[in-house]
């Protein structure tokens, strides 16, 4: 574990997080994941976490294992289809990962959601978290459009509100 990551850590609060992501922009990705989830039946969240603290960053959790930690505290894998999808953001290490649901993640592969993540992390080391945050969201849509059409109404599993940690 290294003092830098600690420190950044520390310092990276709730209010950074409101401050890169303020209500209209939230607003803004809420409604991108509706759009985006009229075009297919899968489920998609976006979870924004500040930094990490107590215990997971004392034991240097990594980003991808937080993760996978939130997909599973936010019942993503939950769904009919196995196809919930999370873009999950560690504000504090800079850090996009992208977790799916094993019906949608056979047919895209690591490959494809690391492509994601590196457009969104572009993005945002431009600073520019409204458009990354939105443009993962419909690259994410369109694989699972791609895979997953809309068939009729649907039921919407999981709420399409973006979370805070």
């Amino acid at each position: 574990m290294g003092i830098k990551r600690i420190g950044r850590h520390l310092i990276a609060h709730r209010w950074r997080v409101r401050r890169i992501f303020p209500p209209d922009v939230m607003a803004v990705i809420e409604r991108a994941i509706k759009a985006g989830e009229a075009t297919h039946s899968g489920q998609l969240r976006f979870v924004v976490e500040g930094a990490l603290d107590g215990a997971p960053l004392f034991r240097d959790q990594p980003a991808r294992e937080r993760a996978l930690d939130v997909f599973s505290q936010l019942r993503i894998w939950d769904t009919a289809d196995n196809n919930g999808v999370l873009i999950y953001l560690l504000l504090a290490d800079r850090d996009v990962e992208i977790v799916a649901d094993r019906g949608i993640d056979a047919k895209v592969g690591a490959a494809g959601w690391e492509e994601i993540c590196k457009a969104m992390e572009t993005e945002f080391r431009a600073g520019d978290f409204a458009r990354g945050a939105i443009r993962g969201i419909d690259a994410v849509s369109r694989l699972l459009a791609a895979h997953f059409p809309r068939q009729g109404g649907g039921k919407n599993e999981l709420p399409d509100a973006p979370v805070v940690m």
